[in-house]
């Protein structure tokens, strides 16, 4: 897909600058208005078995009890509490279009900022977290530890890895499949892309989604689905660094881009739902709070 010329990565400050940024501006909200229980954000990674209750449309089916549904003659669904300690890792899609957006809202700073906001819940309540990078190749994986130094490690490998030049197009099978075949433990895995990729990675999604609780983050930039009327410009391929001269005047050039973006969503809706993913559409111009409360809500009620 073509888009407009990418600005470059905004010097964002030191690890513990961002830390305390966000510890005041994102977590400390979130704490108010979830009220310090994050269990609608990661349930579903336990072990330990609670109950059995009626199967209710949207329960996970990889929690039906089929020989208890047999004997009743209607689905049943096993309820597990979850976990004391959780291990989390983030799966994070750092390949050029996620250098797209305005010069203070990349996709890659929301990247940044949503992780160093997830891991520094998690750590805190004495969880793990790890991370696997991927680039133009999977880059690098970050083991999975606890505490604080481990989320300043994340935000200073993040902030120091550079944007990369313009490449093939992006395929993020390499990066699901070290995933799948990494990760042992049931853990609970952040997939956090634009998910603009060369088509393949459906199959290592699902398998990755039958052995570990899977969210879906998809970043995006409200210019990719929808050009302003600004004239003739020059539209650059985020990926390869392709160039096209456009009209943006022409309303059915303008219509044909937003559908074209339209259908590439609500594919990638239905990919994500045929795999049993989670998923959470985080707009550069979304505030972060808000992001993730709407997420809370959604999976609160998947969960019911």
């Amino acid at each position: 897909m073509s888009t407009p010329t990418s600005a470059t990565m905004p010097e964002r400050g030191t690890p513990e600058r961002i830390l305390h940024r966000l510890d005041w501006q994102v977590i400390r909200r979130l704490d108010g208005l979830l009220q310090g229980d994050y269990r609608s954000l990661f349930y579903g990674y336990g072990i330990d078995f609670a109950d059995l209750r009626e199967y209710q449309p949207g329960d996970d089916i990889r929690y039906i009890d089929w020989n208890v549904t047999a004997r009743m003659d209607t689905p049943y669904v096993r309820q597990y509490v979850e976990d004391r300690e959780i291990t989390a890792w983030f799966l994070l899609d750092l390949s050029p279009s996620m250098d797209f957006g305005a010069m203070q809202n990349l996709k890659r700073t929301v990247l940044i900022d949503f992780v160093t906001t997830i891991a520094r819940l998690l750590t805190r309540h004495g969880n793990r977290v790890g991370a696997v990078f991927y680039g133009s190749q999977v880059e690098r994986t970050i083991p999975a530890r606890g505490g604080r130094l481990q989320v300043l490690r994340l935000i200073h490998d993040l902030i120091k890895q550079p944007p990369l030049p313009k490449a093939p197009f992006t395929n993020l099978t390499p990066l699901l499949e070290a995933g799948l075949y990494s990760i042992k433990q049931r853990s609970l895995i952040f997939i956090i892309s634009d998910f603009i990729s060369a088509p393949g990675w459906e199959r290592p999604l699902k398998l990755l989604s039958q052995r570990h609780e899977v969210l879906a983050v998809r970043l995006w930039d409200p210019r990719e689905m929808e050009l302003p009327d600004i004239g003739p410009v020059i539209m650059e391929d985020a990926e390869t660094g392709e160039q096209l001269y456009v009209d943006t005047h022409d309303k059915k050039f303008r219509q044909r881009f937003q559908a074209a973006a339209q259908a590439r969503e609500a594919a990638l809706n239905e990919t994500l739902k045929r795999a049993g993913v989670s998923a959470l559409s985080l707009s550069t111009e979304e505030d972060l709070v808000r992001a993730i409360v709407r997420f809370a809500a959604l999976r609160e009620r998947q969960r019911h």
